[in-house]
């Protein structure tokens, strides 16, 4: 296992201080702030702590408070609400340096047999094998990205990702309000089910938001735009391994108000629908405005 994904699942795995509180460090990606995705993963990872293993989790429901200071651990108190003969709940706040700055309501259930139907993937999507990753795009605009992110460029990522149609962050045009990338982790991974679920949603805040920008030709390094994740929902629908190849295919079907909604759908490579996600996310442009006649 590379070393990079050892320590993202030594991050997300916590330290255990008592039966219900957790402390988590983070990981600068070079945003200057806790990636949304990490707390997510970090306090689903708490609440999976305290549930029974034949329990998966099959929802998730968190709320992003605050931004999170890279520099300081973050404590995740666990209040076990219900433990029932079928379901199993917990909420989690994310404390740090006092103040929560996120709260995750999620649910855990028994395995057992259902009805089956689901969405089938798109159609045509071309396969991962020859499409170019994150790290290899990035190499390309590299010398145009802030400092922090520059120096982030050419290392090894724990989650590799591969965009279908990618976008020339700096030159954005107008796009439908959709996009799909191949994500999984980069390399094998423990049997455990918990492992996978948590290190997803730890992923999927990745390729997200980003898609409501797309129909107004604009991008997160558009100057002057503001932009936070308010909120993360997730369900899982089915057994997956993410050391193999995830399709995510994500499509926002609205923004006003200062925000952007997103939802969607990871797919394995021979098309089952395994989670859905959505989103809704803060979208402010402070851009200087031309005067009006």
């Amino acid at each position: 296992m590379p070393d990079v994904l050892s320590e993202l699942l030594a991050l997300l795995a916590l330290e255990r201080i008592d039966a219900t509180r957790f402390q988590g460090q983070s990981q600068d990606l070079g945003w200057g702030r806790v990636y949304g995705g990490q707390v997510l993963g970090q306090a689903l990872s708490a609440a999976e702590q305290t549930v029974p293993s034949d329990r998966p989790a099959h929802s998730l429901h968190a709320y992003f408070l605050r931004p999170g200071d890279v520099k300081a651990p973050i404590t995740y108190q666990v209040d076990p609400i219900r433990d029932g003969r079928s379901f199993t709940t917990r909420r989690v706040v994310a404390v740090q340096n006092g103040k929560a700055i996120l709260n995750l309501s999620a649910s855990f259930q028994v395995v057992e047999a259902g009805l089956q139907h689901a969405d089938a993937p798109p159609e045509g999507v071309p396969e991962p094998d020859g499409l170019l990753s994150e790290k290899e795009l990035g190499e390309r605009f590299a010398k145009h990205l802030p400092a922090g992110l520059r120096a982030r460029v050419g290392t090894d990522k724990p989650i590799e990702i591969r965009p279908v149609d990618p976008v020339n962050v700096f030159e954005p045009t107008v796009r439908p309000p959709d996009r799909a990338a191949w994500f999984r982790a980069a390399g094998r991974l423990p049997d455990d089910p918990r492992v996978h679920q948590y290190l997803l949603s730890y992923a999927s805040d990745f390729h997200f938001l980003t898609a409501s920008l797309q129909p107004h030709a604009l991008s997160w390094m558009t100057p002057g735009l503001q932009m936070a994740s308010l909120d993360h929902a997730m369900w899982f629908h089915r057994p997956f391994r993410f050391d193999d190849w995830l399709l995510y295919v994500v499509q926002s079907p609205s923004a006003s108000g200062g925000r952007g909604l997103v939802r969607g759908r990871f797919f394995t490579r021979d098309g089952r629908l395994v989670a859905s996600t959505m989103q809704e996310g803060l979208i402010r442009d402070r851009r200087e405005q031309p005067p009006t006649a």
